[in-house]
């Protein structure tokens, strides 16, 4: 599954393992985990709560380290970086897209959507025009002025999402993005994620527990007690 135009992995995982409590307390999270993800697929990660699905993707975004094994991002150990150079790969080179739309209450949708260029020191006026164009990208651009409270839980997943996409990421994290919508708003969403995926080869890794949703990616990743059990096209995984 390896895309023409990116002959090495942009992530590579090698014997990695997330190891908490020692003894016969010990629990492995991660239990020696190898796994390589090409520039421009669209990976839905699965498997039963405490598989280690969840624990992949917080190493993935830098948001946790592993206890021993290698992760490399576009070829650079991220096991050498400092706390500040992990901070930094989250910045500028990752997308985060929460069940949770974790939007701030008393601002707008464009305000929201401007947060993460507020910490990249952007100045205000391409502030707005980033953030405004974010907004059209996911269809809620007429919703710029209004705060999370008049949008529905759809619209407000979107401008979640247009929050994630504003710094132009390399890789989008979404962790169950679609847990508190309908299924008309899953599959919106879902679209949504696709059409991005297609047209502008973002690189996106998602966890799911509905099969439907992870149908939509082009691979999916069973997790069973810290291990990929499973790897494939979801006509093969999911069958």
């Amino acid at each position: 599954m390896r895309s023409p135009s990116s002959p090495s992995p942009l992530i590579r995982l090698r014997g990695l393992y997330k190891i908490y409590g020692t003894g016969t307390a010990e629990v492995r999270a991660l239990d020696g985990v190898d796994l390589d993800i090409h520039e421009g697929q669209f990976v839905a990660i699965m498997g039963a709560s405490g598989s280690g699905k969840s624990t992949c993707m917080n190493v993935l975004g830098c948001l946790d380290t592993p206890t021993r094994g290698k992760y490399l991002y576009r070829g650079v150990d991220v096991g050498g970086l400092s706390r500040d150079q992990r901070a930094l790969l989250r910045r500028h080179y990752l997308g985060f897209v929460f069940q949770a739309f974790n939007l701030l209450a008393r601002t707008s949708a464009l305000e929201n959507v401007e947060m993460p260029l507020i910490y990249r020191g952007v100045g205000r006026s391409e502030r707005r025009r980033l953030a405004r164009h974010a907004l059209d990208r996911v269809g809620v651009g007429d919703r710029a002025d209004h705060s999370p409270a008049e949008l529905s839980g759809g619209q407000q997943q979107r401008v979640a999402l247009a929050r994630a996409l504003v710094t132009s990421p390399h890789t989008l994290l979404a962790d169950e993005p679609t847990g508190n919508l309908d299924s008309k708003r899953s599959a919106e969403i879902l679209t949504l994620l696709s059409a991005l995926n297609e047209e502008q080869r973002i690189t996106i890794l998602m966890v799911t527990h509905e099969a439907e949703f992870a149908a939509y990616a082009q691979r999916v990743l069973w997790f069973k007690d810290g291990r990929i059990v499973r790897d494939g096209p979801p006509d093969e995984v999911l069958a």
